[in-house]
C-alpha cells in the first residue's frame, strides 16, 4: 500500500506499487478502475506479463494503439459491462477496495 497526495495521479503510482508487490509475490493481474485506463499502464503491465483488468471509460475508443486496451474496450461493447465484469473477475476489485478502506 502506498499513500500519496492528491496531486499524484494513480498512473504514476502504479509502477511502484506493482514493483513493491512483486518483491513479495508474483503479480499475475491488476484490477483497476478507469483512472488506470491509459496506454502507459497497459504497456507497463504487458511488458511484465501481468494481465490488466481495467474498466474502460465510457468514452473509450477502439482505435487506440494499445492492443490490451483495445481488446478491453471491444469486450465491454460486445458483452456489456456486467458480462465483461463477470468474464474478467472485475467484481473482485470491490473486495480489495473494501479492505483498503479499512485503513
Amino acid at each position: 500500500m502506498e499513500i500519496s497526495t492528491d496531486d499524484m495521479h494513480d498512473v504514476k503510482a502504479l509502477p511502484g506499487l506493482v514493483e513493491g508487490a512483486g518483491r513479495n509475490v508474483r503479480v499475475a493481474r491488476v484490477l483497476g478502475d478507469g483512472a488506470y485506463g491509459s496506454g502507459k499502464v497497459y504497456g507497463f503491465l504487458e511488458s511484465r506479463g501481468i494481465e490488466a483488468v481495467i474498466k474502460p471509460r465510457r468514452n473509450s475508443r477502439l482505435d487506440t494503439r494499445c492492443p490490451g486496451r483495445r481488446l478491453a474496450v471491444g469486450r465491454v461493447r460486445e458483452l456489456g459491462y456486467d458480462g465483461w465484469a463477470k468474464l474478467t473477475g472485475y467484481g473482485g476489485r470491490w473486495a480489495v477496495e473494501t479492505a483498503y478502506s479499512t485503513f
